[in-house]
């Protein structure tokens, strides 16, 4: 049996990861913990937040979809972080809307990956 304790890290295919650290670092502001790799063959950047760690990368035949899996980032204050993401002319695949339980948008990368801003809220779910 295997027993799941935590998802490890997310990785996004990207296609120039320069213009994609620019995106994760400069305007996300995660900060990159470890970089390897040179331009024209296998690259990856991962950054270490939380428990888990996002990463980049890219590899032969590995390619970018807005239709794949999305990470869900967390924010303080998730106003002020649509504002910024605005503030950038950031994409958004999906506008900020609430739900019962939080707050998010959807932006893209700019390979056309998509990332989740989410914001929880403070409420008692019924079980």
């Amino acid at each position: 049996m295997i027993q799941v304790s935590e998802i490890a890290f997310t990785c996004y295919p990207v296609t120039d990861m320069a213009r994609s650290r620019e995106l994760f670092e400069g305007v996300l502001d995660l900060k990159a913990t470890y970089v390897v790799g040179e331009p024209g063959g296998m690259q990856w950047s991962h950054c270490d937040f939380g428990s888990g760690t996002l990463s980049i990368g890219t590899a032969p035949g590995w390619n970018p979809t807005s239709d794949g899996c999305a990470v869900g980032l967390e924010v303080a204050d998730f106003d002020a972080a649509i504002a910024h993401l605005k503030s950038k002319n950031v994409r958004f695949k999906m506008e900020p809307f609430p739900t019962p339980v939080c707050q998010m948008a959807f932006i893209f990368d700019p390979d056309g990956n998509t990332v989740g801003i989410h914001q929880r809220r403070q409420v008692k779910l019924p079980v």
